[in-house]
């Protein structure tokens, strides 16, 4: 995901009249306990808002049901998002709204409707430790710990299954040098690939390609959401695109085994 500038016209005019719709008279919720202003009527399940399916995946692999994505899968740069007034309803009615860094905008959105959610940063890496910490973290947060550690437990056996079955791909029985994007260094841990150089978000420069090429890299693993195209042209280096985000199911695991397709198909060509 870009880290450009945000724009948000429309919050400021919409903020009055969400205003009288917010739970106002509800109590802010501490830094370690769950909101109480939704979850004690939905026994437990709290109503969790969160920026983009990527924040979502990670909400619904901890436990949380009741979750509302605010940008459209559609919108390739979340960060350029200017949020509708349903958005911003639904965020007065959350108990948790849950963003990342680079996304200015979801600290406005609370502000703007009033709400009295816990705003909770969520580091949006692949990385599966992350991954782990971050769901073992918001599963503390909702009230969920159990469902959360279920989540994990499956996830380590798959995650163990692709890694092994990637291995075997190796061509030669060697682990691959790799050059990543710098969102995309998580699918080359999947491989049990040798990183030999980063590049990113920004375009490569002609020193970086000069630089990455001379690493002789057997695979590129681009950020098919922020791709500038063939990264290492005349490098012979084959170029992976890496998808980071879930689909519409807020599942996590396909995007392992999606990559997982990807990186086998590009190691037995």
């Amino acid at each position: 995901m870009a880290r450009t500038r945000v724009r948000i016209p429309a919050l400021a005019a919409l903020s009055g009249a969400l205003l009288l719709t917010a739970a106002c008279g509800s109590e802010k919720a501490s830094d370690d306990a769950p909101a109480k202003s939704g979850s004690e009527t939905r026994k437990g399940k709290p109503a969790v808002v969160v920026t983009t399916a990527w924040e979502g995946a990670f909400a619904k692999a901890a436990g949380a049901e009741d979750v509302k994505v605010i940008v459209p899968q559609s919108v390739h740069h979340a960060p350029d998002y200017d949020p509708k007034p349903s958005d911003l309803a639904a965020v007065a009615k959350a108990d948790f709204v849950l963003y990342a860094p680079f996304e200015p905008y979801a600290a406005k959105i609370k502000e703007a409707a009033g709400s009295k959610a816990k705003l909770v940063e969520v580091d949006l890496d692949n990385d599966p430790d992350k991954v782990k910490a971050e769901v073992g973290k918001l599963g503390a947060l909702f009230g969920t710990a159990d469902a959360a550690a279920q989540w994990k437990t499956g996830f380590d056996t798959e995650y163990g299954k692709l890694n092994k079955d990637l291995q075997a791909a190796w061509p030669g029985g060697k682990s691959p040098a790799v050059v990543t994007q710098v969102f995309t260094a998580w699918a080359a841990k999947l491989a049990g690939a040798t990183s030999v150089g980063t590049y990113g978000p920004e375009a490569v420069t002609p020193a970086q390609l000069a630089e990455l090429s001379a690493k002789k890299p057997a695979l590129v693993l681009d950020n098919a959401h922020m791709s500038t195209g063939t990264v290492l042209p005349d490098s012979g280096a084959k170029q992976v695109e890496i998808v980071n985000y879930p689909g519409a199911d807020l599942e996590l695991l396909p995007v392992y085994r999606n990559a997982a397709a990807e990186l086998k198909k590009a190691l037995t060509s």
